[in-house]
């Protein structure tokens, strides 16, 4: 499961457009990815790069173990991503 925080001014396309190079990516990685929740923008108890609030996604999805890094540079990469937490589902 892959969860991560957005710039909570970001718009509607910039959140189209990071869902959409997720989707790519761990599909090139062989993966899958399904429906992504949207938690809603919510204020941070912490300041993550000069940001009070962000944006909450949360995306199950499918790969295999040696791909996770490959997926966590692409996430590094990004530059609305604030922060992002993959764990394993049982």
């Amino acid at each position: 499961e892959l969860t991560i925080i957005l710039e909570g001014k970001v718009t509607a396309a910039k959140k189209k457009s990071v869902l959409d190079t997720l989707e790519k990516s761990i599909k090139m990685l062989e993966g899958s990815l399904q429906k992504a929740e949207d938690w809603g923008v919510k204020e941070m108890f912490h300041e993550i790069k000069k940001e009070k609030e962000g944006l909450y996604l949360h995306m199950p999805f499918e790969l295999n173990a040696k791909s996770i890094k490959s997926l966590e540079i692409k996430l590094k990469a990004m530059e609305n991503v604030l922060r992002y937490l993959i764990i394993k589902s049982e």
